[in-house]
Parts: C-alpha cells; structure tokens; sequence
C-alpha cells in the first residue's frame, strides 16, 4: 500500500508559566524558568492512501494536537511529519475569520489554497447548498452558532477535495441529519482512497465509519491497529476508568499529568 502520512517520532512541548515575569525572564535569561508540558511523546505512525483512521483516547491526551501537527497548523517540537498531498482540517471554527461573512470566508480559504476566480465562483454555489446555513451566508461568522460554523467549515473542506481530510470534533456539533450527510460524502472519498482522520466522541460513529483506531493516551500512543482489535481494549478503559470514585479519578490524571511536567 501506498504511504500518505509518516508520522516519525513526533513530540510537542509547551512551556507553562506560574506568572507572567517567568515568561519575560526566559525570553531575556540564559537560565530557564517555567516547566516543559509534553502534549505529544514519541509518536510514531504510518497511514495509507484510503485509510480511514479514527483517534481516540480521553480528553487532554493530545488528539487535537496530533491533527493540527498532521494538517501543518503548528509545527512538532522534534520528529517529523511526511504528508503526501493536499491536507484539510475541519473543526468548530478552524481557519474561519470572525469578522468576514460566511461567503467573504470561502472565497478567502480558496484563494489561500490557490484557486482562481473562476475557479472559485463555480465552487461556492455548491459550498453554500452543502452548509445550508440560509441568509447567514452573508453574516459575519462571529454570529454563527457552533454547529453553523462547522457546516461552514465542513462544507468548504470538502469541496477543495483534499487528499488527507482530518476531521476533528466537526460532527459533534448540529444536527444528525447534517451529520449523516457529511458521513456520506466521506464515504465518497474512502472510495476514492482519500486518507481520512476522525476525533469524535462518538464511539458508535467511530464504529460506524473507521476501519482503525490510532489510541492516544496522554500524550503516548497506547495501540494502533484495526478498530475490531482496538477499540475493545479502549471501551475496557473507560469502564475501569468510571468505576473509580471521583477523588480516585482525580489522583489518576494529576499523576498522569505530573509525568508529562518536566522542569525547563
């Protein structure tokens, strides 16, 4: 199979500060202050054109960092990312400008991926029958309810037809009516082997539509593999992980997040 995306040894660090002065002294200070906050550690992967890859793992454990890596939103801290193709992230408001209008907002994303005029004009008809946001086309989208701004964003998505889609969240908002029809368009591009990432909530729309499961937990990959093989072991997780009392939880994540806190 044909590689689209070598994830190799990816980590993302962040630096944290108590206050406001620790962050001026390490810009002006040759002694570091602060702590380093690891979102990502060592992660390494490999996915294939038709792919249809969902991420799973609790909040907090660095999803929506790994996709805005992979659509080249932020750049890791070390390692490296080889994607083949065009990308495209969709989530709640990713990449829409509040002030401009919804239409204001295609035309700017299509002239940013290298469309023309023309080529723009005879996209947006089917980019704003696809959102189907009515009159709120022509209002600025700092106006938009949540699932308004991922029609929006969902709708221009998938109409530069990208070849690795990520799509992260962008369902779980609105309506299921949009929601299955934006699961049938992506049919459409695992058709036509397209890879294609989904962070949802969702564990039956996860079932429903990927066939592997990238498992991340705080900041690790702790499985990746086929979504009948992974899947299982996640859903085992969380139940352990909701028998627990609230202050057994609670110790949980804290030690959890304590190991990915290192001194600067």
């Amino acid at each position: 199979m044909e590689k689209s995306v070598i994830v190799s040894h990816v980590t993302k660090k962040y630096k944290m500060y108590s206050k406001n002065s620790e962050k001026i002294l390490d810009l002006i200070s040759p002694k570091s202050f602060g702590k380093s906050f690891y979102a990502l550690q060592d992660i390494s992967f490999e996915a294939n054109k038709g792919d249809v890859i969902g991420i799973i793992g609790v909040n907090g454990s660095g999803k929506s960092t790994l996709s805005n890596i992979i659509a080249g939103v932020v750049p890791p801290t070390s390692g490296t990312i080889t994607v083949r193709g065009e990308t495209a992230l969709i989530a709640i408001a990713s990449g829409l400008k509040g002030e401009l209008t919804g239409r204001e907002n295609i035309e700017l994303k299509c002239l940013m991926l290298g469309f023309n005029k023309n080529e723009i004009k005879e996209l947006t008809p089917d980019i704003i029958e696809f959102a189907d946001i009515g009159d709120f086309i022509d209002q600025p989208v700092k106006t938009y309810s949540s699932g308004m701004r991922s029609r929006l964003g969902f709708a221009i998505s998938i109409h530069i037809d990208p070849d690795v889609l990520i799509i992260d969240e962008a369902l779980s908002v609105g309506d299921q009516t949009f929601a299955e029809k934006c699961l049938d368009k992506m049919n459409e591009f695992k058709k036509s082997g397209k890879t294609i990432f989904f962070i949802s909530h969702s564990i039956g729309q996860m079932k429903q539509f990927c066939e592997k499961a990238l498992w991340i937990q705080y900041g690790r990959i702790d499985d990746y593999g086929l979504m009948k093989d992974v899947m299982p072991k996640y859903e085992a997780f969380i139940k352990d992980f909701k028998k627990m009392s609230r202050q057994e939880q609670i110790d949980f994540q804290e030690k959890v997040r304590q190991s990915r806190m290192v001194n600067a």
